[in-house]
């Protein structure tokens, strides 16, 4: 049997999430693993269908952004904590973060760009 458009399946990534608390936006080591563990990304936002799409890109794109940076202890979510991105998702949200966060499951949708449909964003409890 020919096996050559087959991968072998990463049992260590996981399900790629997202969460957003008061304190900050978090993404889960399976989105920076099933991305790639890009350098550089670019936050998508369309406020109209509240969804959210991280797409891996080069450090001269614009509005690029830093996202992974290998660490020593093997550390792969990153976390942002810049208040006007907390608000913006909040607002989005529509729920007040100083109750519960929330998490948002991620679709890898190419090999570059992650989705976050916030519309199905459920609280942390």
């Amino acid at each position: 049997m020919d096996l050559s458009g087959f991968k072998p399946f990463d049992f260590s990534e996981g399900v790629p999430y997202l969460s957003v608390t008061q304190n900050g936006v978090t993404f889960n080591k399976a989105v920076t693993l099933k991305l790639g563990k890009p350098e550089y990304v670019q936050l998508l936002i369309n406020a109209e269908t509240k969804q959210v799409a991280l797409q891996a890109c080069a450090e001269d794109t614009q509005r690029a952004t830093t996202f992974y940076k290998p660490k020593k202890n093997d550390i792969f979510s990153v976390r942002w904590n810049a208040r006007d991105l907390i608000s913006t998702f909040q607002r989005l949200l529509g729920a007040e973060l100083g109750k519960h966060g929330f998490r948002v499951d991620g679709e890898l949708v190419d090999e570059r760009t992650m989705l976050f449909d916030l519309n199905a964003a459920k609280p942390l409890v």
